[in-house]
């Protein structure tokens, strides 16, 4: 049985057999709030948000080739795939998955922070307060079942990108930790020197 998880709130990564975890499945999914409609509403312009993972040694992004992100799918080790780009978020379930073989994972990497941001967010005057139902879920990714998930669910009015959690290597296990950062960065770049 799935964990639901709070802001802040830390779980190990197992099987639900209790046997170690050889690859996970990171879903991101969000919809967009309806707008009103009419003639004489603007007509809504589709909020394209954007899932990528930083792959990080010593808790740190070392360079630009350990982002995954819909301009990079593939980590240069193979063990993180992003599965592409949703541009509107419409549909139930995941928009956007990450693929990671932690059994292939280089021991030195040692935390995969997953981050959304909208595209474009300024220029299209959006932000996360605009978003409903967003998630993140891990899931085993031999047997598809859900391990842990985290509802955000706080006001993100005037906010472009979110800190959603991130996978950890501590003592030798994997963990999870939902984070719910949300930002004003209004690019993959912006975000990404936070963790530099």
């Amino acid at each position: 049985m799935a964990v639901n998880l709070k802001k802040g709130q830390k779980v190990e990564l197992r099987k639900s057999t209790g046997g170690e975890l050889r690859r996970i499945m990171v879903g991101l999914g969000w919809d967009e709030v309806q707008r009103p409609r009419g003639l004489f509403a603007p007509k809504p312009q589709d909020i394209d948000c954007d899932a990528s993972a930083f792959c990080c040694i010593g808790g740190h992004l070392m360079g630009v080739n350990d982002i995954v992100y819909f301009g990079n799918l593939t980590h240069k080790t193979g063990a993180v795939r992003h599965m592409g780009d949703n541009l509107t978020g419409a549909g139930a379930g995941d928009d956007e998955q990450i693929l990671i073989d932690l059994s292939a994972l280089p021991a030195n990497y040692d935390k995969i922070i997953m981050v959304v941001n909208i595209y474009e967010a300024r220029a299209r005057n959006q932000h996360f307060g605009m978003i409903r139902n967003a998630f993140i879920r891990v899931c085993d990714g031999e047997t598809n079942q859900e391990l842990c998930r985290y509802n955000l669910s706080e006001n993100y009015d005037n906010m472009t990108a979110m800190v959603f959690g991130e996978v950890y290597r501590y003592n030798g296990t994997w963990k999870f930790n939902a984070i719910g950062q949300a930002t004003t960065d209004n690019s993959i770049g912006e975000l990404a020197k936070r963790f530099a």
